[in-house]
């Protein structure tokens, strides 16, 4: 089965979960959003990846017209459904990030949040982002993201790929910006948090196979000691995940 598949197939399933999850449907970069659009004032955002649609809300609540995509149309059924009880005006597509159904410079805000890591192919989809942006708008990257150590870039990949088949990569800030410019951005700032993942709603969250949640127990136990202070490793394995605001502008030049 292609990696695409497996993600659509693990997260549609999970797509409930999502909604209510607190790691995805509370955070103070929510309001961050919801801050820069009445910043910038009303604003064609699109939401890339949008999974179970936190940011979308967000950014439709302070103003902005909201497109929402994914590639998953269990998602997008749960943002329909909730945009609606909440009132507000949220567009949903189904597509894959790096292939986008939409015509250039048909942006002037792009947003994604905790779903860049699961993307095939993370560069051609910055290149798509930029195609739809116009000139001097903005795109916001908020993700998981590695340790810029390579020891526990490693460890993290692991076990994020034995929580969740469909797992590319959690990419470190310096990859992020440098991909990021080489797609015709300029980075305007990056901001780095610790967020505290509890194991068990983690694994439950996906629907981990018990092989798979057999496997977790028996890796951090036998992580090096400087892993285990890093990443904070409970006796329950709960632990500490990297993540980070990029917040970067679309060139004025013509995008790739």
């Amino acid at each position: 089965m292609k990696q695409q598949k497996i993600s659509e197939n693990l997260f549609g399933n999970a797509a409930e979960r999502y909604l209510t999850s607190p790691v995805h449907a509370q955070g103070g970069d929510l309001e961050r959003l919801a801050a820069l659009v009445r910043h910038i004032g009303p604003v064609k955002a699109l939401d890339l990846g949008c999974g179970a649609g936190h940011a979308s809300f967000a950014l439709a609540s302070s103003g902005a017209h909201v497109t929402a995509c994914d590639p998953s149309e269990n998602m997008l059924g749960v943002v329909s459904r909730e945009a609606k009880r909440l009132v507000l005006p949220i567009q949903t597509v189904l597509s894959p990030a790096e292939k986008l159904p939409f015509e250039d410079a048909s942006f002037g805000l792009i947003v994604t949040r905790y779903s860049a890591h699961h993307w095939r192919n993370l560069k051609v989809s910055l290149d798509e982002a930029a195609r739809v942006l116009v000139p001097g708008g903005k795109l916001v990257a908020i993700d998981s993201i590695a340790p810029e150590e390579p020891l526990f870039d490693t460890i993290l990949q692991t076990i994020e790929l034995l929580r969740d088949a469909s797992h590319v990569r959690n990419y470190r800030v310096s990859e992020w910006k440098l991909m990021l410019v080489d797609a015709g951005f300029s980075v305007v700032e990056s901001d780095v948090w610790m967020v505290r993942i509890e194991f068990g709603s983690w694994i439950t969250r996906l629907d981990t196979p018990p092989a798979r949640v057999e496997a977790l127990r028996a890796v951090f136990p036998d992580l090096p000691d400087e892993a285990q202070h890093y990443f904070g490793i409970g006796e329950d394995y709960s632990f500490d995940l990297g993540t980070a605001w990029v917040e970067a502008s679309r060139c004025q030049q013509e995008a790739k």
